[in-house]
């Protein structure tokens, strides 16, 4: 065995992140690790890069029993991470970051840069990473900076990489490269572990699979034993489908119409209605412009022409306070980061849309604000200890629970989801979808922006299809992800369309 964990314990506090994490990883394997949010993988994880001391248990590196006290002890015995959140030094180049803290020198301390560049060159022309030694490390895709930390890994002899979420926030075409990638590192015998939340992925590249539920390894074995539904089953402790599938309701008045939105370079004539009661899907490759539609409507960016209507009302957004107050909400695609105040308690970040609601005589109430939280954290079924525990505490699952309940209290009607499941496990996007269906069954407009073809084939009544900034057609909730495609990636596709305004 490469890497042998046995009955890794660990506690924050009072509360168990790990009970019993088992897993064994060997050369020239891809070992999935799974669980929900706060399962405890990143934790047993961070325990092998040396990020954090365990409590108990046993950790066994290539036959012998170590503990790494900081990453750098875990890096110099052949252990790196990839971690979802890029840890490079932007304003430096790929070659700069592959040798960050192990610069070659000359005998006088020197620093050889174009040394340091011949050796990068060399590593990404072997395993063909779409790369340039030169290159600045601030202009590459999510998934450019992923290769140069795997690059990183390479270069300095690791044996066993750890992938934390590696496709969360790629391309399908991004993915793909990843996924080639990694069965590469499989090929020169490397161990690697791969964690995700995507089930569609696990074939892809993996070998076996361990599962963790409550900070417990619930499972351990091949994949290729393990049906996709069993998997579902052991990660979250109970019978969850795969498909979750919303029944549709007749739709009600238009509450959002936008009419021939222009922000050049990237949005061009775009027209559209939401109506009360109806999820719209928002499908399109990474680029197509969707992200900044919803920017625009939200007043994040303005636009250069077109109007936009709330409820037949013609309204000015400059600003997103002029957003707000038309009751148009956006729940982000980077709820840690736009999304939420994560070192602010819950309570707090359910009332910031509305403070008036909790103010008195202009000062804040603390036993509104507490009375308030509860009432929304029952309504969504956000799981906290309390109205006081840290926002960035709470799974990611709640934490995209507490960014939808905190506009749903400030009474929004027409609300844009931009990529409302990214980074969420099965049984965490199911319930988001449950919230969902529940808004606009309540009379909500919804407009959902997923790269996730099945989620959007799942939930939405009609689907709109974007490219380059343009709407390219519109397809009924129950169509295919062919039909989906030929729309987004084809210049002039002749897929079966409608009035995508009706």
């Amino acid at each position: 065995m490469l890497l042998e964990l046995k009955n890794i314990r660990k506690h924050f506090g009072g509360v168990a992140a790990l009970r019993d994490g088992n897993l064994c990883v060997e050369p020239g394997q891809v070992h999935l690790l799974l669980g929900e949010n706060g399962a405890g993988k990143s934790t047993l994880m961070k325990i092998v890069a040396g990020m954090i001391d365990p409590d108990g248990g046993k950790i066994i590196w290539r036959g012998q029993k170590v503990q790494f006290r900081k990453p750098a002890e875990a890096a110099a015995n052949g252990i790196a991470m990839v971690h979802q959140e890029s840890l490079l030094a932007p304003h430096l180049s790929v070659a700069e970051n592959v040798f960050l803290g192990r610069e070659l020198c000359n005998p006088f301390g020197w620093v050889r840069r174009r040394r340091m560049q011949q050796e990068t060159a060399r590593l990404i022309e072997e395993h063909r990473f779409p790369l340039r030694a030169e290159w600045r490390v601030e202009n590459l895709s999510p998934a450019g900076k992923q290769m140069v930390e795997i690059c990183r890994a390479i270069c300095h002899g690791s044996s066993l990489l750890i992938f934390d979420e590696p496709t969360s926030s790629l391309s399908e075409a991004e993915t793909h490269e990843v996924f080639r990638i990694v069965r590469g590192l499989r090929e020169r015998k490397m161990g690697v572990i791969y964690i995700t939340h995507r089930l569609e992925e696990l074939r892809a590249v993996g070998d076996r699979v361990t599962i963790l539920r409550d900070g417990e390894t619930v499972h351990s074995g091949a994949l290729e034993e393990l049906p996709t539904e069993r998997i579902i089953q052991l990660m979250v402790g109970r019978e969850v489908t795969a498909i979750y599938r919303r029944e549709p309701l007749p739709p009600g008045d238009v509450l959002l119409q936008v009419e021939n939105i222009n922000r050049a370079p990237l949005l061009h004539d775009i027209s559209l209605k939401l109506r009360a009661g109806e999820i719209v899907g928002l499908a399109g490759l990474v680029g197509a412009g969707r992200t900044e539609f919803c920017h625009t409507v939200f007043g994040l960016d303005p636009m250069d022409s077109g109007r936009i209507l709330v409820a037949g009302r013609e309204v000015q957004i400059r600003s997103p306070r002029d957003a707000v107050r038309a009751g148009i909400a956006l729940i982000p695609e980077d709820r840690q980061k736009t999304g939420l105040a994560t070192l602010l308690p819950t309570g707090y970040n359910l009332t910031m849309a509305n403070l008036k609601s909790v103010s008195r005589f202009g000062f804040l109430s603390g036993a509104k604000e507490r009375r308030v939280a509860r009432t929304y954290m029952d309504r969504l079924r956000i799981k906290a200890d309390s109205p006081k525990q840290l926002a960035g505490r709470l799974s990611g699952g709640n934490q995209q629970k507490v960014a939808i309940a905190k506009w749903v209290a400030r009474g929004a009607r027409v609300l844009l989801f931009d990529e409302p499941t990214r980074g969420i496990d099965v049984g965490a996007k199911v319930e988001v979808f449950q919230v969902m269906d529940e808004l606009a069954r309540a009379g909500a407009a919804i407009l959902m922006v997923s790269s996730e073809l099945p989620e959007l084939l799942q939930v939405a009544d009609r689907i709109l299809v974007m490219r380059q900034g343009r709407i390219t057609g519109e397809l009924p909730g129950r169509t295919t992800q062919e039909e989906i495609m030929s729309l987004a990636a084809l210049e002039h596709s002749s897929g079966r369309t409608e009035e995508n305004s009706r």
